[in-house]
């Protein structure tokens, strides 16, 4: 009988593990992929992510520094940086298995190779089934990602109006042709997917390339990613990894009596920019905090609930104004982009969202304000 499962080894997981080890309650993890593996991502980091974990990242595993950004509607395009670092570019293979590698660390029990198929939720501990067996738990963290089924157990699926879906390849090109176009800078291309955006980020050996949007908006993802390719100056053949992304700010239920939701599989992402590291690696740790105060404190199972007020606490208004963002600027693209680049005030400030300097709140709060100025 261990204290904690938890499912999944990504960000979210591998981050909850870290905590629970630390916190000395007996922990399983399990992780369907072998490690280092595949995740199709641009791999943007924030500094307000980094700041969630308590060890250093090696230098191998940050591939670029970005101080701004590069913002493209149509034949409008503006620019904007900081004096600082505003995001690190990693590659989630490297660092997705640096912090596994941390989490076992603390001396907690992982299998990689072993895919969770469901999760049970009985009335003295929760029980999980893999293909190598049956194993128990007090309760259970599912960090599987926004595309694992295991979460159904607390939630229904997301319908398509609750999610977008991501086109990503990468483009192998040498750091001095990256340094040549792109800086120290992320390329951010809207009006080419439905209720979402094309990007181009920079990579140590590649460029990290990609286009997303609204299901129902996004008719033809395939095509619309090969004509962003091209548009974009890059020929070739590419192979294409598609993957879903929850839209942050919904309602959803991320606690059941034993089980929490952590990560993508919670729905905790940026609806406009799809950032979702920050939220993942604290949402692990929240989840695994919330579960010692029950298992190590005696305290009552309704304190589980805590977990969900501390989320909100922490990112849950941004994520919320984040959707309203994002609708409002998808819902009337050719005038709110405009206004987006008519001024690099405009993008400058945006930055500060994206540095976590401020929240969307406050930058709808401040936009309108200036709209009014106009």
């Amino acid at each position: 009988m261990y204290d904690i499962i938890i499912i999944g080894g990504g960000p979210s997981g591998a981050s909850a593990g870290r905590k629970a080890g630390k916190l000395g309650m007996k922990t399983l993890l399990l992780e369907k992929e072998e490690f280092p593996r595949y995740k199709p991502c641009a791999g943007g980091l924030s500094d307000h992510a980094r700041s969630y974990l308590d060890f250093e990242l090696p230098e191998n595993i940050i591939e670029w520094e970005v101080t701004g950004a590069k913002i493209i509607f149509k034949d409008q395009l503006i620019e904007a940086h900081k004096n600082h670092r505003v995001a690190a570019l990693v590659s989630r293979n490297k660092f997705d298995n640096f912090l596994l590698e941390k989490a076992k660390e603390t001396g907690i029990e992982v299998h990689t190779g072993e895919k969770a198929l469901c999760c049970r939720e009985m009335p003295d501990c929760i029980e999980v089934d893999t293909r190598q067996g049956t194993y128990q738990a007090k309760f259970a963290i599912i960090a599987e990602g926004a595309q694992g089924i295991v979460k159904t157990c607390v939630r229904p699926t997301d319908n398509k109006n609750e999610y977008g879906i991501c086109l990503v390849t990468e483009v192998p090109a040498n750091e001095r042709e990256i340094e040549e176009r792109l800086g120290k800078s992320v390329e951010m291309h809207f009006g080419v997917a439905g209720g979402g955006y094309g990007w181009i980020f920079p990579h140590k050996t590649y460029y990290s390339v990609g286009i997303g949007g609204v299901v129902k908006d996004f008719t033809h993802p395939k095509e619309s990613m090969l004509n962003f390719l091209k548009d974009n100056g890059f020929s070739g053949e590419y192979k294409l990894h598609g993957h879903k992304i929850p839209w942050g700010g919904i309602k959803r239920k991320v606690v059941g009596s034993r089980v929490l939701l952590s990560g993508d599989a919670a729905g905790f992402v940026d609806a406009f920019s799809g950032e979702g590291l920050a939220y993942a690696i604290r949402s692990g740790q929240f989840a695994a905090e919330a579960i010692a105060g029950v298992c190590l404190q005696s305290k009552n199972l309704k304190d589980l609930s805590k977990y969900e007020a501390l989320c909100r606490a922490e990112f849950g208004t941004h994520l919320k104004y984040s959707l309203m963002f994002s609708r409002v600027m998808h819902h009337f693209p050719d005038r709110t982009f405009k206004i987006f680049t008519s001024s690099d005030k405009m993008l400058d400030k945006y930055l500060e969202v994206m540095d976590f300097t401020i929240d969307y709140k406050d930058y709808l709060r401040w936009a309108l304000l200036n709209f009014k100025l106009r």
